[in-house]
């Protein structure tokens, strides 16, 4: 879906960067289209791929997306309702039944379960039948041209043109706006190293093969860390007091010590600690909903760097096993978007790095919260108040 593409998602993307470059962005297009072609020639791309990489164009509808990401102003419990729709949950278990013996397939070989996958499938095309209609080549061209995040594009560009190059997708095939094809949302460089060949038929088709969907996603999925049998995420409650400063998803503690802070499964039972650690999340704060966040939960931060959308598709996939709607508690109100750019600029005043100023709550704005919160002497959850706006 559009929506992996709007979060500009972390885009699964590699974190090796790509051979010496005659020139990373801007100037003359098709100047610079000959840099390119030059590294996909000595990438081994042939004239298949370098002829497609001729025809590319700018597409000013991608420049357009990737400058609006509005969606993500919305707060965790916004966008979870909307986006866990009872159409996702009602199709996503009956994809789960129709193909039980691929998952369980993928289970067996990638220790991915359906659920996590059936969740990201649900989220992206809804199960395949939106997977956006952007001419991917001409997008990423256009992407990696412009000077604005061209390190989030340029390494998915030779990738493309090779899958282009050995016939595995067409020169005018199309996905979301900032590069990624097929069911699941896959980008140019993993469909190239993660793809599995699903159905046995010889080829990868991310776009057309739910078996090839299937597998791919869970090699994915694996590659950025996956621990089989190990959980993502568990609703709990919070007490009225404890040590907020201790929370948030990367100070990962064991089950005992929270539980000796006052936190509790969801319906009030004590947490059972089978060994593992986990951090404590409060997307909207300690009155808002809370979860346990494990280090499977850290692999849905790398399919997108959105807590928002990372949160909502580990939810989902919950609710896909079984887990019971979400309780939004009572959570102090937050900040409008106006508000919110004005605390984020208060913030850069202050000399925090917050990104962009854009009313989005991101990781860096949360962090700067918190320690301002530390400061003030304020309860330590990340979440942005009228009454921090006002001390600040």
């Amino acid at each position: 879906m559009r929506l992996r593409s709007q979060a500009l998602a972390a885009l699964f993307l590699c974190a090796t960067a790509l051979p010496a470059m005659a020139q990373e962005c801007g100037g003359d297009f098709e100047t610079w289209k000959q840099g390119v072609a030059a590294e996909a020639k000595a990438a081994g791309v042939g004239a298949v791929g370098l002829d497609a990489l001729e025809d590319a164009r700018i597409d000013e509808r991608a420049l357009a997306r990737d400058r609006a990401q509005g969606v993500f102003t919305q707060t965790f419990v916004q966008f979870s309702n909307r986006m866990i729709s009872a159409y996702r949950l009602k199709q996503g278990a009956a994809n789960m039944k129709k193909y039980a013996d691929i998952f369980a397939r993928a289970d067996q070989q990638f220790g991915v379960q359906a659920p996590v996958i059936t969740a990201f499938w649900a989220l992206e095309t809804d199960f395949g039948a939106v997977q956006g209609d952007f001419h991917t080549l001409s997008a990423l061209v256009t992407l990696s041209h412009d000077c604005r995040r061209p390190q989030l594009f340029r390494q998915q560009l030779v990738p493309l043109l090779e899958l282009i190059d050995r016939g595995v997708l067409p020169a005018d095939v199309t996905g979301a706006w900032a590069g990624e094809i097929g069911q699941t949302q896959i980008l140019p460089s993993d469909y190239l190293a993660r793809g599995v060949d699903g159905d046995g038929d010889g080829k990868i088709d991310l776009r057309g093969s739910v078996p090839d969907v299937i597998m791919t996603t869970a090699n994915k999925v694996l590659s950025r860390g996956w621990k089989r049998d190990e959980p993502w995420i568990q609703e709990v409650r919070v007490p009225d007091e404890m040590p907020w400063d201790q929370t948030g998803r990367t100070n990962k503690l064991p089950l005992t010590q929270w539980a000796e802070w006052g936190v509790t499964n969801r319906d009030g039972s004590p947490l059972v600690d089978k060994g593992l650690k986990a951090g404590l999340a409060l997307p909207m704060g300690r009155k808002g909903p809370a979860f346990l966040t494990y280090e499977n939960f850290d692999v849905y931060l790398e399919w997108n760097q959105s807590f928002t959308y990372a949160l909502t598709a580990a939810n989902l996939a919950a609710r896909l096993a079984g887990a019971p709607p979400l309780d939004p508690r009572d959570p102090e109100p937050g900040l409008n978007n106006d508000q919110m750019k004005e605390l984020q600029t208060k913030l850069e005043a202050r000399g925090y790095d917050v990104g962009t100023v854009d009313g989005i709550l991101g990781t860096n704005t949360r962090e700067a919260i918190r320690k301002e919160q530390m400061r003030l002497g304020l309860p330590v959850d990340g979440w942005p108040t009228p009454e921090l706006l006002g001390k600040l």
